[in-house]
């Protein structure tokens, strides 16, 4: 009996074993991905295992920009310039200067490795009248050497030289630039055969992986990567803002250099960024290319842009004058005053009158209107829907050619602080720079414009801002820079330690009492 159940357990183990190796076997080719397969295991449910794991593996590898990098970066270049320092006002200087009395982060970076750089940065003095060197980005757009930058970057430059990315460095010559978007077209003489991109023909969507270029802190050829954050971004750069937001990191010398979708495009230029610190925290803009593509075109065919002009004067619609009006929805422009002599006044806008549609496309506000007129040529013929006092109405005019802002002339526009230091100078300091509001476009004929405005003065501490009309000082209307000079010398002649001015501001006229510095 004993020997029988020694048997019976003997026998059960013969056969137990044999699959135990068989599935070992198994995980084996599982692991290696073999052929062999163990008796009683199809193959299909080996491909079954196999192909989860491996789509898994391939959804947590996202795919490299490898490829995208090395077909557009050639075409990506540094920009260099040389600005004369009397010549300091340059917008560039404040965003991108290198060896200036700023402590910048590349600064920092340079003292660390033990580099130095002349002409005021890392403690040494700075000399009056010398060349102050500033760098950029930007990117070209033809094989003979047409290129695009901001013109933040090329301002007021005395020479430019542009970096490819193999190193080789050639002189560029500024052929336009637009303030007012901020884009600059420069050009490079004797190739024809220059790496270049082209401009997206579509808006990208939020969400889109977006790839930026160009040559942050000097330091040249970085690449960075993110999403499009946002679009029709109004950061108050500028009448026409609508940025594309990005947080692909770009910093300090990007500006002007593209920013690229997955098809190697240009989707924008990069222009600005938002930074408590000075560094990228991931909100940057981007100048659209649709927006490039029209100032890029003229240019380069006439060295400036003209832009088409209605010649009124504008505020959106809020839901407080929507009801007012009795209108459905906050949405349009108000008109608060057509320019006499302007396309609108002839056409027969009046101050009132909403506008709610260009050429059958509605209008969002007032800054929507403006790009929109903006990016139609002078002349053009242009149909407005308009609302006035609870009636729709068609009105068909011409576009004007929007002025150029008229220069003061002679003595019209300085600076309210002008003379101070000097034998019998006794004006008070308020920190404004002004001009006539006659010489200013779009700003009326009454008071003196504040063209700038010192952020540490008294009038800025009072909320006097850049734009704002001064109508009159200590009750006395004013219309140029000298009577209000002489208004505030007056005023702390009798002994007061405050004036009183009356502001019109863009949303309403007050009374500001400054005091007298």
């Amino acid at each position: 009996m004993n020997d029988r159940v020694n048997s019976d357990i003997t026998t059960p183990r013969k056969i137990l074993r044999p699959r135990r190796l068989a599935l070992l076997g198994t995980v084996a080719a599982l692991g290696v991905a073999a052929l062999a397969i163990a008796p009683g295991i199809s193959p299909y449910g080996i491909n079954a295992l196999i192909a989860p794991a491996q789509a898994a593996e391939a959804a947590a590898t996202p795919p490299g920009f490898g490829d995208l990098v090395s077909k557009v970066k050639p075409a990506v270049i540094s920009v260099r310039v040389r600005i004369d320092q009397d010549n300091d006002k340059s917008a560039m200087l404040q965003q991108n200067r290198m060896g200036s009395d700023e402590d910048t982060p590349f600064d920092q970076f340079s003292r660390q490795f033990g580099f130095r750089f002349p002409g005021g940065a890392n403690g040494m003095p700075r000399q009056r009248h010398q060349m102050i060197t500033g760098e950029g980005s930007g990117f070209f757009i033809s094989a003979d050497g047409y290129a695009v930058t901001n013109n933040h970057v090329v301002d007021h430059a005395e020479s430019v030289q542009v970096t490819m990315d193999d190193g080789t460095t050639y002189t560029a010559k500024v052929v336009g630039t637009d303030p007012k978007t901020d884009l600059a077209l420069i050009k490079v003489d004797g190739k024809k055969d220059f790496p270049f991109v082209r401009f997206s023909d579509q808006k990208p969507r939020i969400g889109d992986w977006v790839v930026a270029v160009g040559n942050p802190f000097g330091l040249g050829g970085t690449v960075t990567a993110g999403i499009v954050s946002a679009s029709g971004r109004d950061i108050g750069n500028g009448p026409y803002d609508d940025f594309i937001q990005i947080d692909a990191p770009i910093n300090k010398g990007n500006s002007g250099g593209p920013a690229f979708d997955m098809n190697g495009n240009v989707i924008g230029v990069n222009t600005a960024i938002f930074s408590p610190s000075g560094g990228s925290v991931g909100i940057g803009f981007d100048i659209p290319a649709s927006t490039a593509k029209l100032v890029v075109a003229q240019l380069k065919d006439k060295g400036a842009v003209t832009r088409g002009w209605l010649g009124v004067q504008v505020q959106p619609v809020t839901s407080d004058i929507a009801e007012s009006l009795g209108l459905k929805e906050a949405r349009g422009a108000i008109v608060d005053n057509p320019q006499d002599g302007s396309p609108a006044a002839k056409a027969g806008i009046e101050a009132g009158d909403v506008i709610t549609a260009v050429n059958g496309t509605a209008i969002k506000d007032s800054r929507d209107l403006a790009r929109t007129i903006a990016g139609l040529a002078p002349g053009t013929s242009v149909t407005l829907d308009v609302s006035r006092k609870g009636d729709s109405k068609t009105v068909t005019l011409a576009l004007g050619e929007l002025p150029n802002e008229r220069q003061a002339k002679g003595n019209s526009k300085g600076n309210a602080d002008e003379g101070r230091g000097q034998p019998g100078a006794g004006t008070p300091r308020l920190g404004l720079s002004l001009a006539p509001a006659g010489d200013v476009q779009g700003a009326g004929q009454k008071g003196v414009v504040v063209t700038e405005v010192d952020p540490q003065g008294p009038a800025a501490q009072r909320g006097i801002r850049t734009g704002d009309v001064i109508l009159n000082v200590g009750g006395k209307a004013v219309s140029n820079v000298d009577e209000v000079r002489s208004e505030l010398a007056q005023a702390k002649s009798s002994g007061k330690r405050s004036v009183l001015l009356q502001v019109r501001g863009a949303e309403a006229t007050r009374f500001v009492a400054v005091p007298l510095a």
